[in-house]
Order: C-alpha cells, then sequence, then structure tokens
C-alpha cells in the first residue's frame, strides 16, 4: 500500500523529467536568446517551488494516512492545515511572483537600432525592416532575419483580426491586435535559424501561419540587408523571361511588388526576394520550382480560405515559366 503512494506520488515527475530532453529550433526549452533564457529561468525556478509545495502537502498526507494514523489533537492539525495549506504556499508563491515581476523591465528594454514593423495578415506575415536613421522601410515577407548580440524592436499590429507573435527560441510572445500597436524586443544570443508561430486562434490556416527566423553575426546581417534593399535579380533563362511575362499578363502585379519592375502592388507579399526565403506560403513549403507551381494551382487547398486565388486553368508551360520566374528572385 504504502509503495503503491509513493509511485502515485513521483508519477507526476515523469513528465517534467522527459521535458528536460526536449530541445530544437521551436523549442522554448532550448532558448538562443537572451529573453528566452531569462524566461526559460524563471519556468524552472517556479517549477521548482511548486514541486516544493507539493511534495510537503503529499508528503504531509502520506505521514499523516500511512506512517502515523492516529488521532491527533486539533490545535495541530489546525496549525499543520493553516501553516503547512496555507501560510507556507502564499509565502512560496508571492515570492516566485515577485522574482518574476521583477523580470519584466528588462524584457521590455528598448532596442539598440533595428527597428522591425510586422503586420499580422490573413495568413502571412509583412515584414518592414526599419534600420536607424532610414527613410524608407526594407519591405519582406514570412521571414524575419536578426543580428546577434542586438536588441531589435518589434512594432506589431494585425489587418483584420487578432494574431500572437512567439517565437519560443527567442523570447515570449505578444498578441497583436487591429487598431492597435503592441511591442516587443528580443536580443538573440546565437546565430541560428529558428520557427515562429502565430500563437493566437485567427481562422481556418492559423495553423498554416509560420514564419521562419534566421539570426545572423551582425557584420553578415548589414551584407544581407543592404541586398535586400535592392530590386530583384532580372530573369535569367528563357523560362524565366517567359515566366516575367506570365507574372505580369496573369496580373499578379495588381497585388505583389517586385522591386525594380512595374508590379507595385500592396495586396500581398513582397515577392521581391522572394526565391531566396526559406519558406513559402509563410512556412508550409521549400520554395523550389515544384512547390511554386503546387502553390499557384491549388493555393486554397493548400491553405484553406486564403485570399489569393488559385490559377488552376494556366497551362503547363504557363505555371512552369512562372515558376522558374519565382525561384529567380533572389
Amino acid at each position: 500500500m504504502r509503495w503503491r503512494f509513493v509511485k502515485r506520488l513521483f508519477a507526476g515527475l515523469v513528465p517534467v523529467v522527459a521535458l528536460s530532453g526536449c530541445s530544437g529550433r521551436q523549442s522554448i526549452l532550448d532558448p538562443a536568446g537572451q529573453d528566452s533564457a531569462s524566461l526559460l529561468t524563471l519556468f524552472w525556478v517556479m517549477l521548482a517551488g511548486l514541486v516544493v509545495i507539493w511534495l510537503l502537502i503529499n508528503g504531509m498526507m502520506f505521514f499523516f494516512h500511512h506512517l502515523s494514523p492516529r488521532k491527533y489533537d486539533e490545535s495541530i492539525a489546525r496549525k499543520l492545515i493553516v501553516g503547512g495549506g496555507i501560510v507556507f504556499p502564499t509565502v512560496v508563491i508571492a515570492a516566485l511572483l515577485a522574482w518574476g515581476l521583477s523580470m519584466m523591465p528588462d524584457q521590455r528594454a528598448p532596442g539598440d537600432g533595428l527597428r522591425v514593423e510586422i503586420v499580422g495578415e490573413q495568413w502571412w506575415w509583412r515584414v518592414a525592416y526599419w534600420p536607424d536613421g532610414a527613410d524608407e522601410p526594407i519591405v519582406s515577407a514570412n521571414e524575419i532575419r536578426l543580428p546577434v548580440g542586438r536588441r531589435s524592436t518589434f512594432e506589431l499590429s494585425s489587418a483584420a483580426v487578432i494574431h500572437s507573435l512567439w517565437i519560443p527560441a527567442l523570447g515570449g510572445k505578444m498578441d497583436m491586435f487591429p487598431g492597435r500597436e503592441t511591442f516587443l524586443t528580443l536580443e538573440p544570443t546565437e546565430a541560428g535559424t529558428f520557427r515562429g508561430q502565430c500563437a493566437e486562434f485567427c481562422g481556418a490556416s492559423h495553423a498554416l501561419m509560420a514564419f521562419e527566423v534566421v539570426t545572423m553575426d551582425p557584420e553578415e546581417f548589414e551584407t544581407w540587408l543592404a541586398e535586400e534593399a535592392g530590386p530583384a535579380q532580372s530573369p535569367e533563362g528563357e523560362a524565366a523571361i517567359e515566366g516575367a511575362d506570365v507574372f505580369s499578363a496573369q496580373g499578379c502585379g495588381a497585388c505583389h511588388t517586385v522591386r525594380g519592375t512595374e508590379a507595385v502592388g500592396q495586396v500581398g507579399p513582397d515577392l521581391t526576394h522572394v526565391g531566396s526565403r526559406m519558406s513559402l506560403g509563410a512556412g508550409i513549403l521549400a520554395p523550389t520550382v515544384d512547390n511554386f507551381i503546387a502553390w499557384i494551382d491549388h493555393t486554397g487547398d493548400l491553405k484553406p480560405e486564403v485570399e489569393m486565388p488559385a490559377y488552376d486553368d494556366l497551362p503547363e508551360d504557363d505555371l512552369l515559366a512562372l515558376a522558374t520566374y519565382l525561384v529567380g528572385l533572389k
């Protein structure tokens, strides 16, 4: 009987031990930023405090029910209930709360130059970089790149419904509201590629609203940002040139911008350097010719209720040419 009770007592700790082995580019237990490391420390300390409370309460139950099952004086019972069941948990939880709140100013420390404006769309991410002193933004989509060792400021908003930006490996989440601007600052400490996600249910394709985050050495980031600010690469090869003509003939420029061309649409994602991004369709596909063909031909099937229509009436040769052109936009 006693061993069964002990097994039940510690069975709840097994998932916690298992969690300690979690890692990966979207794991809160594998931090790559100053903010995520602080939040992980907070998690482990609060978990330890709750484990202490849990062991105390269940230890008392085990002692009085199994080790010493006899009648006790009512005053002793009252002191144990008030002291162990009310006072001690209150003191521990209050201390943990005060310590956790003391971390908030560091989590909202101002950035040191780079400002990133992000708008949650249906269901993709509009991204604009505002380097220190810049008069115009450097526009991108569905991918965020940040310099390591610098605290960047995110200015967040939403076009239609509530979204929530979350990059678990770098920091906490922040909600995004229509008509209101919220702020988040993050400081990566390691170079690498991580995954972000919308953390607030926003509609039919909520689970398909992800993005890649690339943290880079500051010098490498500055080089990338300068290249990102430039126009699209001119199409090379017969298929890509033909694809540019298809892009223009189908009116794609009414919704999408390709800098350096006549396409200046603002409805959909900026496609100036779409071929050099790490994903297509907000984190759901790799940017290959075959995937571009699938996306253009079956848009609504791949992302339900997306605003972009499927061009399933295009001839196969036009689809291939258009996909080749888009992959070449680097």
